[in-house]
């Protein structure tokens, strides 16, 4: 039984991630250190499922701590690494530079010196469609410079892709960079915007629709971003950034909408200008991963919301820190 780590375990993709895993047969050693960016009993009540599975080990280990992660990797040897741990946000990294170098940064260079010290066969690490910014090639394609990102969170994962390629031409090790696009679905964080829209509908509360929601967003499901992890880990090839995204842009005015026809009630919002970290489209040309490990995403965003607000109303109505 293969064994993989999963950093992030406890968040939204990571939970979701490894509950695919242990589906199709895997053997999972979680990692995770609760980190207190959104509420840690949210994180609690993600990986409270997966512990009950007797294939699935949790780690309380922070990505920025050297020894422990060292240690970690000596003791179970894992076959692959599945590297999401991160500071998200882009919005929230402009106020917090330093706080996702650090975890960003530092973090993943510590799981790539144990990568290269217990040599895995393929390690995947999350980036971000972000990284793109106001680029003017629609859709996204994976060749596209990307050195214009908007905030420091894209910023910070560019400059992981990049050390990426350091160590895969120093250390030959397999490595692949997937870059999500708008992932939405079961266990997702309180700050993005499918939560947000369903805290205002359900609880009244005011939020911000950007630019009066005429900006596009190719909101992905998160069971087809696990999937998408899981069939390119059997496809090492050096070196190799992917996108993962669905490949059709949602008007963000449309997805409120969507919302509120599921709900049978508006959402309270008022419409301000984008910031400047917020380009106008985001949109994925996912024809590589689909040529190299037949990535497919399957669930629409009519079907996906549906998804999504079934759970969240299954939730506390207050999630704070």
């Amino acid at each position: 039984m293969p064994k993989i780590f999963v950093t992030g375990a406890a968040g939204f993709i990571g939970s979701n991630t490894c509950s695919a895993l242990l589906d199709q047969g895997y053997s999972v050693v979680g990692i995770d250190n609760f980190d207190d960016y959104y509420s840690p009993v949210a994180k609690e009540r993600n990986v409270a499922p997966l512990l009950k599975q007797a294939t699935f080990e949790l780690l309380q280990i922070d990505v920025r701590d050297t020894n422990s992660i060292m240690s970690a990797f000596a003791q179970h040897q894992p076959d692959y690494v599945v590297h999401l741990a991160a500071l998200a946000g882009v919005r929230a990294s402009v106020a917090r530079p330093t706080d996702y170098v650090l975890t960003n940064m530092a973090g993943t260079t510590n799981i790539l010196e144990a990568a290269k010290t217990h040599r895995p066969k393929h390690v995947v690490i999350a980036s971000t469609s972000s990284v793109y910014g106001k680029t003017k090639v629609i859709p996204f394609v994976e060749d596209d410079l990307a050195n214009e990102p908007l905030a420091p969170y894209p910023a910070t994962k560019r400059a992981t892709e990049l050390l990426g390629y350091t160590y895969n031409n120093y250390y030959d090790l397999d490595l692949s960079f997937v870059r999500f696009f708008s992932v939405y679905g079961p266990n997702g964080r309180p700050d993005m915007m499918p939560y947000l829209v369903s805290d205002s509908i359900l609880h009244g509360k005011e939020i911000k629709l950007f630019d009066g929601g005429q900006m596009h967003r190719d909101w992905t499901y998160v069971g087809d971003i696990a999937a998408g992890v899981i069939g390119l880990l059997e496809h090492p090839n050096g070196y190799q950034i992917y996108n993962l995204g669905r490949g059709e842009p949602v008007l963000m005015a449309d997805f409120v909408k969507y919302m509120e026809a599921l709900a049978g009630k508006s959402a309270n919002y008022i419409e301000v200008p984008a910031p400047k970290s917020e380009p106008k489209i985001t949109y994925a040309d996912i024809s590589k991963a689909q040529s190299v490990f037949g990535y497919s995403p399957q669930v629409d965003i009519k079907t996906g919301l549906e998804k999504f607000w079934e759970w969240r109303i299954q939730q506390p109505d207050v999630l704070e820190k």
